[in-house]
Parts: structure tokens; sequence; C-alpha cells
């Protein structure tokens, strides 16, 4: 069993993979994490990319039909995979492995704490938005108003 701080670097781990598939960053990630899983046996990382590539291909065919169930099996799926091998090695192991996960999810996903859905930006930290010159700035933000807040009033001042 697992302490608390490898089992939710595990959770981590597979939802960067749910996260990651049919983004820009799943190249990376999955050659990653292929590397990770392989711990040097080239077979092994072959697997484990065809497992993450089937995976991705899962996936988008959720995606495409409208079901909401993949994400959440292959979020549960990665992050017992990602479980499973942390148990199986000795502790000076498990703490480099554990070392090298976290290193290559900080690598290779997005701003910690940060996410969007399909169609949406997310942004860690503050957001400018300049428009100067003649030109034009916008951003939706859904149920968001902006304007000028109320003057206080003489008992306000």
């Amino acid at each position: 069993m697992l302490d608390q701080a490898l089992a939710a670097l595990a959770a981590a781990g597979g939802t960067a993979v749910v996260q990651a598939a049919g983004t820009d960053m799943w190249t990376g990630l999955r050659q990653a994490m292929g590397r990770w899983f392989g711990r040097g046996d080239e077979q092994r990382e072959r697997v484990e990319l065809e497992r993450l590539d089937q995976a991705a291909r899962e996936l988008e065919n959720a995606e495409a039909a409208g079901t909401e169930r993949a994400p959440v099996r292959q979020e549960a799926a990665w992050q017992a995979r990602i479980e499973a091998l942390l148990e199986s090695l000795d502790v000076t192991e498990r703490a480099r492995a554990a070392e090298e996960l976290s290193a290559l999810l900080a690598q290779h996903t997005p701003g910690a704490g940060v996410s969007a859905g399909g169609g949406g930006q997310a942004v860690a930290g503050d957001v400018r938005i300049q428009a100067e010159h003649g030109s034009a700035a916008a951003w939706n933000m859904g149920n968001v108003s902006l304007g000028n807040p109320p003057q206080p009033g003489p008992h306000q001042s």
C-alpha cells in the first residue's frame, strides 16, 4: 500500500494522461510516460506506448460519441497502473521513480491546479488584456459582467 503522497502522485499521473490525450501536450507526455513505465526496458516501453495510444483512441471515440465514462475509467486505470509500478519497486527505486514522475508531470502538464475543458483556456496567475491604437480585445468569460462600480455615497467617502 502506498502512502498518501505517492497515491496522490499516481492520481495526478492518471489525470495528466486523460487531460493530455488529444492535445498538443500529448506527444511529449506520451513519450515521457512510456519511458517512465519502461524503466530502461525498450520492449516494456513500446508496450506502454501502445497502451497510451489505445487510451487516447478510446478517449477520442468517447468524446465523439458524447460518452462521459471513458475519461473517468481511463484516469482510474492509469492511476492504478502507476500505483502498481510504484508498489513493485523497493524503497530506493520507488523514491527515485516518484521523483522522476513528479518531474515529468511538472514538465508535461499545464500549471498546477488549472484546467479547462474543450474550447476553454486556463491561466495560472494574473491575466492582463489590453487594446491600444484602435485595436480591440475580447475575452469570453461566461456569466461575468464588467462595468464601472457604483460611486460611493456620502456616508461611504
